[in-house]
């Protein structure tokens, strides 16, 4: 394994057990690793070798195990009496049905945050059946708005839903319980359900649609793409720049610089001809050029990046954002602290990599050398 960096970082101590998984787990677990935490990945003796390539993979040691064999389910049972942190991923009963539930583990370690992550939660009618982002974003009221009016809704990528309603939500809760368990001393379930978490996201949305009534349609809201000063546009090079004007004196500032004076639209049909009128505008430079234009103004202008784009960008290479791990670049720990930063602990382990050895480490490490410990 390619380390890049000890452990360290506000989570330096920190033990987590993740059973292998796809999507919000595994980011939940990369983001504890790059926060210091010791992570093992308990994951079955056969894997798929693609997963080397893995970013979200980063961070951890791996120990296969079969479960379904006692030996096995006893080492899985000896690091979960070790850890802090159990994140898995599997539909409601599965663990249970392994003889790993909550009821189990905590008994062998009450002072364990027990970290659930479904896309439906633990009950309710769906609670086992199968899904993706996509099912569980639209669930929610979040997909419908997303997408061009009267055509399908176009989903996000995943990061709405597994990422942003999931992993992020699953972190969250573990570094609430992790910090309670200071004072209570014992440890709890997280029920992270990436449908809870999305319904938390679309916070602000339900309060606009209880203001303004019918402003989550699609040909009505107002961050959805249909305000001309708040959409992308494409360049003579076919690259878009995107542009987010949306307050009065930024949008002001576009149509100046645009050189289309400083007349606001105050008609649906003034606005539909301003959206012609930065369509034919946009259409005349290559996107580096708009971007060249408008850098150091508050005319809220910035190009679409491709992915291999990012990294080079002048912005994001001055934050050092990206670095190159064998070939393979990685968004750096997020966020930054300025006193315990995070770091990166190496790439995707190969399978069975360093898991028996971190094990040991953690047989031979005296519980009140642990952060938390009582």
């Amino acid at each position: 394994m390619s380390v890049v960096g000890l452990p360290r970082g506000p989570l330096a101590g920190i033990r987590v057990v993740e059973f292998a998984g796809i999507g919000p787990g595994p980011m939940a677990a990369m983001l504890l690793s790059d926060m210091g935490a010791e992570v093992i990945r308990i994951e079955p003796p056969q894997r798929d070798p693609q997963l080397l390539f893995d970013v979200t993979a980063r961070g951890r040691v791996s120990l296969s195990l079969d479960l379904k064999r006692e030996g096995d389910l006893a080492r899985c049972l000896e690091a979960l009496r070790l850890a802090d942190v159990l994140i898995e991923g599997f539909r409601p009963g599965v663990m249970e049905r392994l003889g790993l539930g909550p009821e189990i583990v905590l008994q062998h370690n009450p002072r364990l945050i027990y970290g659930r992550m479904t896309g439906w939660g633990q009950e309710g009618p769906r609670a086992k059946d199968a899904g993706h982002d996509i099912n569980y974003i639209a669930m929610t009221g979040a997909l419908a708005a997303m997408g061009e009016s009267g055509q399908p809704p176009r989903p996000p990528l995943n990061l709405v839903g597994d990422f942003g309603g999931g992993a992020l939500y699953l972190v969250f809760g573990i570094a609430a319980a992790l910090y309670e368990r200071e004072r209570s001393g014992r440890g709890q379930i997280v029920d992270a359900a990436i449908v809870d978490g999305t319904n938390s996201l679309m916070a602000v949305f339900q309060g606009l649609a209880a203001s303004m009534p019918g402003v989550m349609e699609r040909e009505r809201m107002p961050l959805g793409g249909v305000l001309p000063n708040y959409r992308c546009y494409r360049c003579a090079d076919q690259r878009y720049v995107a542009v987010g004007a949306i307050e009065p004196h930024f949008h002001r500032e576009l149509l100046r610089r645009l050189g289309l004076g400083e007349d606001l639209p105050c008609t649906s049909e003034e606005a539909a001809d301003e959206a012609g009128r930065l369509e034919r505008v946009f259409a005349t430079r290559t996107r580096d050029e708009w971007a060249e234009l408008f850098v150091g103004t508050d005319a809220c202008v910035s190009p679409v990046l491709e992915l291999h784009e990012a990294h080079a960008d002048p912005h994001m290479a001055a934050r050092s954002s990206h670095v190159t791990i064998d070939g393979v670049p990685h968004p750096v720990p997020a966020p930054r602290l300025s006193r315990t930063p995070g770091t990166i602990q190496g790439v995707a382990p190969a399978p069975d990599e360093g898991g028996e050895d971190r094990l040991a480490q953690w047989r031979g490490a005296p519980r009140r050398d642990r952060v938390g410990s009582a």
